[in-house]
Parts: C-alpha cells; structure tokens; sequence
C-alpha cells in the first residue's frame, strides 16, 4: 500500500504519541484526516483528534486501570466489524501502539478476520518525557542499554517473574510503565539486588499534555514520593538509571 492509499476495508493502527498534537507523524495525521471511523483511546484524545476529517465518526474504546473500560474482545470486534462494513478504520493507540499497547490482540484478530491492516509507528512517552526535561535516553559509557518494563501483570499487581539482575544493572536506563503503584515495592527490592538508592529517577505524568509534570529524584526519593502521595490521576512513568538529569 501506498503512502497515500487507504482503501474501504482496511484498518491502520495509528500511534497517536504521548499527547501532543505536534508529535504525530505526517502519516499518521493523513492516515487520521482520511479515516470514515476513529477508534480512540483515552490517552489518545484530546487536540490529536482535531486532525480527524469532519465526517468521521469517532469512538471511545479506551481501557484506564481501576476505572470502567472497554473489554479487549468488544474493541477487536468493533474494528472487524467497521472493516467489514467497508469503513476507513483508524485505530488511534497511544504513544508508540506497539509499546504496552494491547496490539498483538487486535493484530491477531483482524488477521483472522482477513481484513488487511498496517501499523503506523509513533513518538514513546519515553522518549518524550527524556526529552522534555532535556535529557538523553542514552550516555555514551555509562549507558549502553536502554530497557522498557512494566510496572504492572494483568492483575494490576508487580509481575512476579522480574529479572532483578537486569532491573538493577547500574549501566542501564530503564523506563517503568505503569509503575506508579508498584514502584515504591520495585524500588525496595531494586536496593535490596544492589542497584544504589541514590540512583536518578524521573517520575513523569502526564507526558505531551498541558498539565505535564516532570519531577526529578532519585529511586529513593520517587519511591518515598509515591508511598506518600499514591499514583497520580494521570498516566505516569518512571525513569531511572545514570540518567543525565538537569541540575536544579
């Protein structure tokens, strides 16, 4: 398929980036101004949906922890069903839809389905949030490896087959997703494999969206951050690592 092409039928899987509208790729945004059905989801909303043409019909199917959310299974059968009708689908995922994005489900169903689909890359809050504090992800010599975890199993609960030695490399950035109420466990247990208590961490929330906060720290202080105050009401990550952390 063509830059250009959408056809009737098809299904683009649209990675809307952290929030911010300047963020989308220009594919992305044509994919969105030429879609006859919009499937969003929550983080996925807002000004991104500007780009959406008048005609389009817009859906909420987002899943939210703790709140009431769309099952996986009725939002597979929603895009299969709007394909099936001949509809343009986009379905518009957050950040980078292939990063903790539920999108192997959907992949698999309109595969069975034999409906043709793509997979439009974006903008990972990860790389948002670095560069919005102004940080790189990476350090030549102290940071030769860039890992992405969750924070989270599908019981909301920290997974229980953790790789400590990897988690708690000191050469290592790490990016936890969905951490935000596990991490003050994580963090106890990170200390206890030996990472330094006083290693830098990052709690961002809200990446890409007005009301972004960016609070710099170390894994210790993050943790003790949120034991104190509990996880924040907007989606947020945790960096840690030999981060390069602005002073002051």
């Amino acid at each position: 398929m063509s830059d250009f092409d959408f056809p009737p039928g098809f299904v683009s899987l649209v990675s809307a980036g952290p929030g911010d509208p300047e963020l989308l790729t220009l594919k992305a945004a044509r994919r969105l101004a030429a879609a006859d059905v919009v499937l969003f989801d929550d983080l996925a909303s807002g000004p991104v949906l500007d780009h959406a043409g008048p005609g389009a019909e817009l859906i909420a199917v987002g899943k939210r922890a703790g709140r009431p959310s769309a099952k996986q299974d009725a939002v597979n059968a929603l895009i299969v069903d709007h394909a099936r009708a001949g509809r343009r689908v986009v379905r518009l995922k957050s950040g980078d839809s292939g990063i903790f994005g539920r999108l192997e489900e959907e992949l698999t169903a309109l595969t069975a389905a034999g409906i043709p689909w793509e997979i439009v890359p974006g903008v990972t809050s990860a790389s948002a949030a670095a560069a919005a504090i102004g940080m790189p992800l990476t350090r030549r010599l102290t940071a030769r490896r860039l890992q992405f975890v969750t924070g989270a199993d599908i019981t909301g609960d920290l997974p229980q087959d953790i790789n400590w030695a990897a988690l708690a490399d000191p050469m290592t950035t790490t990016v936890v997703f969905m951490g935000q109420r596990s991490f003050p466990r994580l963090a106890r247990d990170l200390i206890a494999h030996g990472l330094p208590a006083q290693t830098p961490a990052l709690l961002a929330e809200a990446v890409g969206h007005p009301h972004q906060r960016l609070r710099p720290g170390t894994v210790a202080s993050i943790a003790a951050l949120l034991e104190q105050e509990g996880p924040a009401p907007h989606p947020g990550l945790i960096l840690y690592g030999p981060l390069a952390l602005p002073e002051g």
